[in-house]
């Protein structure tokens, strides 16, 4: 069977039509923003309708990173359980980031039906669902604070999970009503459209390859030209470079990958009946969910290892048929994988680099909502605000600890996890 060469399923499935915009001439500007995902084309939208002028350079394509190669799921809050967000953060501005980021799909949302952007997306929700009895009670623990914050959570019965996601393996589940799917290059592409039509310039192809502050401006040097900024946004996340030294070393990098199969069309009409994005509590996590042409799409922490009938697709047919017995063999279609950027706390970041220079970082497997979010904080910021509105306080960059022994170990565990789940 032959793959095709795109970056994922969204790419091949995308309604928007991808914008292709090489630069010819040098640009001067107010912000200066490096990477063409959910944050940088955030931040250009945003900024373009503060009245700001903005370049968006990216290296590669529109969606290129995380954006178009994650799972779709748009998620409240972050990876964490509010009360260990506020542990982390402090109470008073923890409790900020939970409400701001609890608000999170409901602007995504937004944002999708103000600019009309042709992205599948769902409002059933998500299930994050219980590999084990000590899942479920971690599930209770954060289905209890949530509902104390008020929330429109749901925690699942076992039966109850069981009818939701159309199998029984699970103990149980948390349904997210706040939540929903999207295809996620679709939105993406969707902000690019929308940034481009509000005034932001955006150029694809095109490589930042030093970084430099003269007197009060920003200048960003390019093989195509330079721009000249007074402000700079790094909206590269787990695909940072070694343009801004250091920054790269402030995470771990780890993959995930995804297989999809083809269109499965009535065979899956009670896998996850109303359309909920699931992902559950294992250490080495996996998500699961149907797009609008009725294909499975299954992943786990990880790379891609083989082609067709590779180790990976084997990975996915045993999981299949591990959930859903009654399924039978499946043919798939398209496997691929990303990166996520793990902050040691699993915290996000907003360092501010230098004067005028600053990274929303980190998002631990959490971007679509979080990038929205914080790139229009950054966007209202660079229009006049304050950095004590942001939703996390600004820090300066703190390297990872043994950041490639890690890398490497959890590389080697993940794949270890495939083949041992393969059998």
């Amino acid at each position: 069977m032959a793959h095709s060469p795109t970056l994922s399923l969204w790419e091949q499935t995308a309604e928007e039509p991808d914008l292709v915009s090489p630069m010819t001439a040098d640009v001067v500007t107010d912000i200066a923003v490096v990477g063409g995902g959910f944050t940088g084309l955030s931040t250009a939208l945003h900024a373009a309708g503060n009245g700001l002028g903005v370049c968006v350079l990216e290296a590669r394509q529109i969606g290129y990173g995380g954006s178009g190669r994650n799972v779709g799921l748009v998620n409240a809050g972050l990876w964490l359980p509010p009360q260990d967000v506020r542990a982390h953060v402090g109470e008073e501005r923890g409790a900020r980031l939970v409400e701001v980021l609890g608000e999170g799909p409901n602007y995504v949302m937004s944002l999708i039906e103000k600019y009309q952007i042709r992205c599948e997306l769902t409002r059933t929700g998500t299930i994050h669902a219980a590999h084990s009895p000590a899942g479920f009670r971690d599930l209770t623990r954060r289905a209890e604070e949530w509902r104390r914050l008020g929330a429109p959570v749901s925690l699942l019965s076992r039966d109850a999970a069981c009818e939701k996601i159309g199998s029984s393996a699970f103990h149980g589940g948390l349904l997210d009503s706040r939540a929903g799917t999207i295809n996620p290059m679709g939105y993406v592409r969707g902000l690019a459209r929308a940034a481009k039509a509000a005034g932001a310039r955006i150029h694809t192809g095109v490589s930042v390859t030093r970084l430099v502050r003269q007197a009060d401006r920003w200048l960003l040097e390019t093989a195509s030209g330079t721009v000249s900024a007074k402000s700079v946004v790094l909206a590269t996340n787990a695909y940072t470079d070694e343009l801004w030294p250091g920054l790269r070393s402030s995470f771990v990098p780890i993959n995930f990958f995804q297989v999809a199969t083809v269109p499965l069309g009535d065979r899956v009409a009670s896998i996850l009946p109303e359309r909920q994005g699931l992902w559950d509590t294992g250490t080495v996590m996996f998500s699961l969910r149907r797009d609008a042409e009725d294909r499975l799409i299954i992943g786990s922490m990880g790379s891609v290892i083989g082609g067709a009938k590779g180790l990976s697709e084997r990975w996915a047919a045993r999981q299949l048929k591990r959930l859903f017995p009654d399924l039978g063999p499946v043919a798939f279609e398209k496997s691929w994988h990303g990166q996520i950027a793990m902050t040691a706390d699993h915290i996000p970041r907003i360092h501010r680099l230098a004067e005028g220079l600053y990274t929303p970082i980190g998002y631990n497997g959490r971007g679509i909502a979080p990038g929205t979010i914080f790139g229009k904080a950054v966007a209202d910021l660079l229009a006049g605000g304050d950095e004590a509105d942001l939703p996390l306080p600004v820090t300066g960059v703190q390297q990872e600890a043994v950041r490639g022994l890690k890398a490497g170990f959890y590389q080697t565990v993940f794949a270890a996890n495939q083949m041992l789940k393969s059998i």
